[in-house]
């Protein structure tokens, strides 16, 4: 995160300026670092009420098989995109539900150009491959970058919502918002970068947006990830682990009932309480993809 994307600054809440790293030693220069990381999460608790509504609209859309656009520059393009990169190994949501929307395209190569930033060309394009049923997560620290503004100005016009996360209060982005997220963070220990402050309590915003759209959703059970989709040795290990865990079958019989249900973690749940693959889907499917009531009808039906 090189500079601060969208503006000269940002940051509100407090008029003492941060120390200067620079004439530290390393392990104050590194204290304050951790400081400024620790106050910036902090910044996030008074948007939770903001958070909850957001992971509501994003379960929503989810659920109805609607996609998420995010969409970001620079640093906020980077913490936009570790989020929604995510998604599918977390909690099983197909990659066409998520779509990454990052000024001048995702980096490969380390270079991220500066003026991207200010391209808004692209905005037009952006929401006119948004469904009817989609939404958009905008994400700018200063909340004034044109390309964040031109996409969820694009967004709005075609009457479609729109999630934006800015850290400095009333920002112009805000006001295109249906829901708005305001951190304000304390001013930045390098000036003009957003590698700690902004982009810490950025990343802590997304990661609980989406984390509880996945509770929502029913992808946890008992702090388990059953959405899992096991496309790997350590993930079909995990996956056994969490059949077992909930079930209380050994080992063999977890890997047997994912075997049976071609490494579905829910279904494999059902399976290794004894019930036959199609039962166990048709449950599923009877109950919204959420385990739990189809555990509570499984043991009624055995008692």
């Amino acid at each position: 995160m090189r500079r601060n994307e969208g503006g000269n600054h940002l940051h509100q809440g407090t008029d003492r300026p941060p120390p200067a790293i620079d004439a530290l030693p390393g392990d104050e220069a590194l204290s304050v670092m951790l400081a400024s990381h620790l106050a910036a999460a902090e910044a996030v608790r008074p948007a939770l009420p903001a958070l909850a509504r957001a992971a509501d609209l994003v379960a929503a859309t989810l659920g109805r098989g609607g996609a998420l656009t995010y969409a970001a520059a620079g640093s906020s393009g980077l913490m936009a995109l570790s989020d929604a990169s995510e998604l599918a190994g977390t909690f099983g949501i197909a990659p066409r539900q998520t779509r990454i929307e990052m000024a001048g395209g995702v980096p490969v190569d380390a270079v991220m150009p500066g003026d991207t930033e200010d391209d808004t060309t692209a905005a037009a394009r952006i929401a006119a491959a948004m469904g009817a049923g989609d939404l958009a997560i905008v994400v700018s620290a200063s909340g004034t970058t044109p390309y964040a503004l031109a996409v969820a100005e694009a967004v709005r016009a075609r009457a479609l919502p729109v999630i934006a996360i800015a850290n400095v209060a009333r920002a112009p982005l805000l006001d295109l918002a249906d829901v708005a997220i305001a951190i304000p963070t304390a001013p930045e220990v390098v000036e003009g970068s957003t590698r700690l402050g902004a982009g810490t309590a950025q990343k802590i915003a997304l990661n609980m947006i989406s984390t509880l759209a996945g509770v929502r959703l029913g992808h946890v059970h008992d702090g388990l990830m059953v959405n899992l989709r096991p496309d790997n040795i350590k993930l079909r290990a995990r996956a056994a682990a969490i059949v077992s865990r909930i079930t209380g079958v050994g080992r063999a019989a977890a890997e047997a009932a994912l075997a049976a249900t071609g490494h579905d973690t829910k279904c494999a749940v059902l399976v290794a309480t004894g019930a036959a693959p199609d039962e166990a889907r048709r449950l599923l499917s009877q109950y919204d993809n959420r385990l739990r009531p189809c555990l509570e009808r499984r043991a009624a039906s055995t008692d």
